[in-house]
């Protein structure tokens, strides 16, 4: 017991740590406000920081002290906070690319010194996102125009990245969904060749799922891209899908500025790939 203090002082004091670290385990993060709903006072948080139990990230953004924070625990930590009440998912999933990386199948590195990790909602991500000091990039991407809000919420489409035990798992788009998040962004920050490659490793992607993502997908970009490139690679679970089942929209679209028209999926590709693909 320190000197001036009571029983009492004491015994609160650690029933407060205790909570703290309940609220804030090692390896999380959590902002001033989510803290302030789960009942932690500004005196307590003041009192944390100059007592060296949290480091202060950011601006209004904590973890406990001595423990980095990896991008993991950051996404974790956002989910978890983001989440409502009552939903099983949180508004915020990793998407695209970083997706189909944490499924094994993207061979894909950013370009470039910093990593990106890619995340969809159909709002704006949290603005102390950008403030934190990591080596990775995090990149919003709307799912307004992608998905209707009832698929956002389907756990069907979504697994766990358990990236360390006891701790809340990182949610993100299973393989065939995250292959039509990639195709909204291409050619602009996705290449042809490159979406053909990832294309090359999905496999055993399963047609029960992708029949529901194809009817959900607003994008008909992503969709007439989806089945120029999974027709290349003729995999068993491409003959199960019936173009004709799902709405690719009426009229040319230019893609690859230059390009040449695939005359079964009206869009514009790659002259160098088109000769392939008729092949």
């Amino acid at each position: 017991m320190d000197k001036g203090t009571t029983l009492q002082e004491d015994v609160a004091k650690g029933a407060y740590k205790q909570s703290l670290k309940t609220l804030l385990p090692y390896g999380m993060l959590a902002t001033k406000k989510w803290l302030a709903e789960q009942g932690l006072s500004a005196h307590a948080l003041d009192n944390a920081v100059k007592t060296d139990t949290l480091l202060l990230l950011a601006t209004g953004v904590y973890s406990q002290y001595s423990r980095s924070v990896s991008w993991e625990g950051v996404i974790s930590s956002m989910q978890r906070m983001e989440r409502r009440e009552g939903e099983q998912l949180p508004p915020v999933v990793v998407g695209g690319l970083s997706a189909l990386s944490l499924s094994g199948l993207s061979q894909y590195l950013s370009l470039g010194n910093t990593p990106h990790i890619h995340l969809y909602a159909a709002g704006k991500l949290p603005t102390w996102l950008a403030r934190l000091s990591l080596p990775v990039e995090f990149k919003g991407h709307s799912t307004s125009k992608l998905w209707p809000e009832s698929l956002s919420k389907d756990k069907a489409f979504v697994k766990e990245y358990e990236w360390e035990a006891e701790l809340p798992p990182v949610y993100f788009s299973c393989p065939e969904k995250a292959i039509l998040e990639v195709l909204t962004d291409l050619p602009e920050n996705v290449s042809f060749e490159h979406a053909d490659e990832l294309m090359q490793g999905l496999v055993n992607l399963s047609p029960r799922k992708l029949d529901t993502l194809l009817i959900a997908c607003k994008s008909v970009k992503a969709k007439r891209l989806f089945f120029w490139l999974a027709k290349r690679q003729a995999y068993p679970w491409f003959s199960k899908l019936q173009v004709k089942d799902y709405d690719l929209g009426s009229g040319k679209r230019v893609v690859a500025k230059g390009g040449k028209l695939d005359a079964e999926y009206l869009i514009t590709v790659p002259s160098h790939m088109a000769s392939v693909s008729e092949g």
